[in-house]
């Protein structure tokens, strides 16, 4: 196709000539044409960069749409997550440890877990705001779980020192007394047998027949036997641990060892008259980070509610002590 090419008629010579285009319109036309494309390349670039997505930027979006649903999933985790932990703290608190007496402080369960340095990495995102308090709320979970767990161990422990101690706390009488019959003195101020002066009284009398049988009366361990001519006479001490200690005096004859274990209710020897003492008896003392304390206090195991009243009235009766 050939270019078009422009005439104009000359009426004084009467005759079609060629127009000719200056140079300059020439430029003109064609810094036109090319500004006008520049703009129209500009403004579909625009359009297309603001309204349309490339298959890149389509396949980046779903990523971030899936990244989001991923947290929004792991927030609703964290929640069931922390009711969880929150029932087992509240259970741990109110029921278990309140069992053993145990409580933990609080400042243990709601410590920190570091500084603001530690998220520093999330920062520069657009969502770094929900990023930062999702990871801490996962570290703090995750620190509540671990004192959780320390705490069921300690739990353990307590247990089975709970179930020790509760064998050897002293918690029968020391001889069969079923009947009551053998209490003879009690704990506190009584009237001397032999120098007939008041004087406290550090245990309890049981009277009944040279050779009857004594009993330990918890799990402990022999610290002390002595043979005396005065005094308590043959008499045997028993450590239990936990601060128990319990005395058993003016016996005829003893069965254990120093150092020997022994359990509740096992056979440590027999009622005598050894030492200071007016009749057969037993005297015998329960003793708590050393100091005497009343023996009818520890009979929880050995009596009914009616035989530990029945108990309560006779040994706080003003009688004589037989030692």
């Amino acid at each position: 196709m050939s270019k078009k090419i422009k005439y104009r008629y000359n009426p004084e010579s009467l005759e079609y000539e060629r127009v000719k285009t200056p140079l300059w319109i020439r430029l003109a036309r064609i810094f036109g044409f090319i500004s006008a494309s520049i703009v129209f390349g500009a403004l579909f670039l625009w359009v297309a960069y603001t309204f349309l997505d490339s298959p890149k930027e389509k396949r980046l979006k779903r990523e971030i749409r899936q990244y989001e649903e991923q947290i929004d999933l792991l927030t609703t985790k964290l929640n069931r997550m922390n009711d969880m932990i929150v029932s087992l703290e509240d259970r741990d608190d109110k029921i278990y440890r309140e069992i053993f007496g145990a409580p933990m402080p609080k400042s243990v369960r709601s410590g920190g877990v570091g500084g603001s340095d530690r998220y520093k990495n999330l920062k520069g995102y657009n969502n770094t705001e929900r990023l930062t308090k999702l990871t801490q709320r996962m570290d703090q979970l995750s620190r509540r779980m671990l004192v959780q767990s320390r705490s069921y161990d300690e739990l353990v422990k307590l247990a089975k020192a709970k179930a020790q101690m509760l064998a050897s706390i002293p918690a029968i009488q020391p001889v069969s007394n079923k009947e009551l019959r053998r209490m003879a003195s009690g704990f506190g101020y009584r009237i001397d047998p032999i120098y007939k002066t008041r004087k406290f009284h550090k245990g309890m009398d049981f009277t009944a027949p040279i050779g009857t049988k004594v009993y330990a009366t918890g799990d402990g361990t022999i610290k002390e036997l002595e043979r005396k001519q005065w005094g308590y006479g043959q008499n045997i001490l028993v450590s239990h641990g936990f601060g128990y200690q319990t005395r058993y005096a003016h016996l005829s004859k003893i069965l254990v060892k120093p150092g020997q274990k022994v359990k509740r209710g096992e056979l440590i020897g027999y009622v005598g008259s050894t030492g200071k003492s007016t009749a057969p008896h037993l005297h015998y003392e329960v003793l708590y980070n050393g100091n005497a304390v009343n023996p009818v206090n520890f009979y929880y195991n050995d009596l009914s509610p009616e035989q530990y009243e029945t108990m309560l009235e006779l040994a706080t009766s003003a009688n004589q002590a037989f030692d």
